[in-house]
């Protein structure tokens, strides 16, 4: 029975122990690993929230390759895919013997495209990335998959990569005359001919619901779906499930046809007017600049003279998608323009279609531009798609899936109907490793000086520990605040989101030992730094979604309607699992021992606090500063 052999491998006498060095018998570990055997067995879906150090990476692998079925597994970031590819994976191979053929499989967008970069080559606007591209031409000759991150050194190269990468839109497929080379290609035929699949959950939504043409799909043969960082599903698929219209894309789309126009030199027209497109969409472009945010769709249109542009814009787009229909058969590139185009003006008519109320459209600012969009005010029906697309067990699982022992908040989103359900509590003993801090005396969040007050209840904490903190933000104005009013009162290296990449932010902090890291979103999650060097996590209030979101109260609008209380069944869970999350960041290892201060009184101050406070990890609360510093003195007084 393949439950029974999971749990075996992963247990004192298993393969694991004696292939893996220091390999650590976990109960939970192997109770995940033969619950998701039985899953596979019976082809169910399985939902399991396994808590920090439940070592659940071995825990889906080991049933997955012993199955002997085809698998595909996807992960929240591309960074978790190469650790899974290039580390777990070949451990676990390694130590059950199993011989599979084991591929790995991003977006096109990580790939050279081969036909792209001879068009930049030839480009006379990029003369000055000439020597840097031929660079990349060398060594797309020796590169075994094409991965721009084995050539890309810096900030030039990465300005670079829009100019020789492909998008789902302007790929030639199987028309390109560098098809039988395009590392896109070989990268999906050896997925398509594996055992094992690696991808990541933007790919997999994304291939879900393009269907790239030309190319296959992931899913087509799998027997068995492992979704880690699962609890990540329901705001991607708000993203994949959607429609959306950038003026990034308008831009590209008119530069690239007028680009094939002129290779044939006799289309003046066409160029014409894929030039009056470009010059709608730069318009659309600068009407962003004073966009704070999301904005609903109609109060974007009401801004002046909005309406006026998208009108052109819409007779631009409809202009040039007749004229690259007319000349489509002259040329694979003009072919795929008009394929392009045709498909940005449907989008364009589902934007502006007011009658159909399944959909919240706005509007928000990306880059030096925007974007109009649209999403499903139940992506539940699409993921109910993507499920049933696949007659496969089907393994959702994180750190964070339920509220206590409810999955009914995460399964509704996805659609889930009665799934099978497992929570294993972190082997980790928080009550001897950790403290929750809230103090005493604070304003309410909403309240002026309220920041100020943050400042004033975090020094203290970060001085007795040395540093060694996470100061997690639940908004970047917050986190920017925080950072300049700290800038002046520590002597510890400050690192702030938005300085550096991520990565690297991370690895200065953890290398650094008494560091001051701030951030917001992007830090709460997906950060792994054992040991000593954090040892203090702030967090400045609790996360709930940031109120007048399009998005959000369209939502809590249609939760209303239907009777229900979009406090209790959204809002809250949905702080429930981000908070949980931000404190994750502290213990992640046995000997790790840290504070979490959550400053937020509302903790303590509303009657919804003692829900969140039950569905934290069981550790003693702390109400007094000096107790708090006492704690982080002690520990700082242990690693020293």
């Amino acid at each position: 029975m393949l439950a029974e052999d999971a749990a075996a491998a992963l247990g004192p006498s298993g393969a694991l122990a004696a292939a893996v060095p220091d390999f650590q018998l976990r109960e939970g570990q192997q109770r995940m690993a033969s619950a998701i055997g039985k899953a596979i067995e019976r082809g169910e879906t399985l939902l399991v929230e396994a808590g920090t150090g439940t070592g659940k990476t071995y825990a889906y692998l080991v049933p997955a390759l012993l199955s002997g079925k085809r698998v595909v597994l996807s992960t929240g970031t591309l960074n978790l895919q190469d650790q899974l590819f290039e580390r777990d994976l070949p451990r676990v191979r390694e130590a059950l013997h199993v011989p599979l053929r084991a591929s790995l499989l991003k977006g096109r967008a990580n790939y050279l495209c081969q036909y792209r970069l001879a068009i930049a080559l030839n480009s006379p606007s990029l003369p000055s990335e000439h020597a840097r591209l031929r660079k990349m031409r060398d060594w797309a000759d020796r590169t075994a998959t094409g991965e721009l991150q084995e050539f890309v050194a810096g900030e030039a190269d990465q300005a670079l990569l829009p100019q020789v990468t492909s998008t789902a839109e302007n790929c030639l497929g199987s028309r390109c005359p560098d098809f039988d080379r395009c590392f896109v290609a070989k990268a999906r035929r050896a997925a398509l001919a594996a055992d094992l699949v690696v991808v990541n959950h933007h790919m997999l939504l994304a291939d879900f619901v393009l269907k790239n043409e030309g190319f296959g799909e992931i899913l087509p043969g799998a027997d068995v779906v492992v979704l880690d960082e699962a609890h990540l599903l329901p705001e991607l698929g708000t993203r994949f499930f959607g429609v959306r219209i950038g003026t990034r894309q308008l831009i590209d789309l008119a530069q690239d046809a007028i680009a094939e126009a002129r290779e044939l030199h006799d289309l003046p027209a066409l160029i014409a007017d894929a030039e009056q497109l470009a010059g709608s969409a730069a318009a659309l472009a600068n009407a962003f600049a004073t966009v704070p945010g999301r904005e609903m769709l109609p109060i974007f249109l009401q801004r002046s003279g909005v309406r006026d542009t998208m009108s052109a814009l819409r007779t631009g787009l409809a202009a040039v998608t007749d004229a690259l229909i007319a000349v489509a058969e002259r040329s694979p590139g003009l072919r795929t323009c008009a394929d392009r185009s045709g498909a940005l003006l449907d989008r364009f008519e589902t934007l502006l279609d007011e009658d159909d109320t399944t959909m919240v459209r706005w509007a928000e600012p990306q880059g030096r531009g925007g974007a109009l969009l649209a999403a499903p005010l139940k992506p539940a029906e699409q993921f109910q798609k993507l499920f049933g697309s696949q007659p496969a067990a089907w393994v959702l699982t994180s750190a964070t899936l339920a509220e206590g022992d409810d999955f009914s908040v995460f399964a509704g989103e996805l659609g889930l109907d009665e799934p099978s359900e497992l929570r294993l509590e972190s082997p980790y003993n928080f009550a001897e490793q950790a403290r929750l801090y809230c103090p005493t005396g604070m304003r309410e969040p909403n309240l002026a000086g309220y920041t100020d007050e943050v400042v004033a209840k975090a020094l203290p904490l970060i001085r007795a520990s040395g540093g060694g903190a996470f100061v997690l933000c639940t908004s970047h104005r917050a986190m920017q605040e925080i950072a300049e009013k700290l800038k002046p009162l520590i002597s510890y290296p400050l690192l702030v989101q938005g300085t550096a990449a991520r990565a690297t932010l991370i690895e200065r902090f953890a290398n650094a030992g008494n560091a001051v890291l701030v951030g917001t979103a992007s830090f709460w999650q997906g950060v792994d730094v054992k040991g000593p060097a954090l040892r203090l996590v702030v967090i400045d209030r609790l996360p709930f979604a940031s109120p007048g979101d399009p998005v959000l109260e369209a939502r809590l609008t249609a939760i209303r309607d239907a009777g229900g209380n979009p406090f209790g069944e959204y809002q809250l869970p949905q702080a429930i699992m981000t908070l949980r999350q931000g404190i994750g960041r502290l213990i992640r290892d046995e000997r790790d021992h840290g504070l979490i201060a959550i400053c937020d009184p509302r903790l303590h101050g509303k009657s919804y606090g003692r829900r969140i406070l039950a569905s934290l990890p069981p550790m003693p609360v702390l109400r007094d500063e000096a107790a708090a510093v006492e704690w982080l003195r002690g520990i700082l007084k242990a690693a020293a």
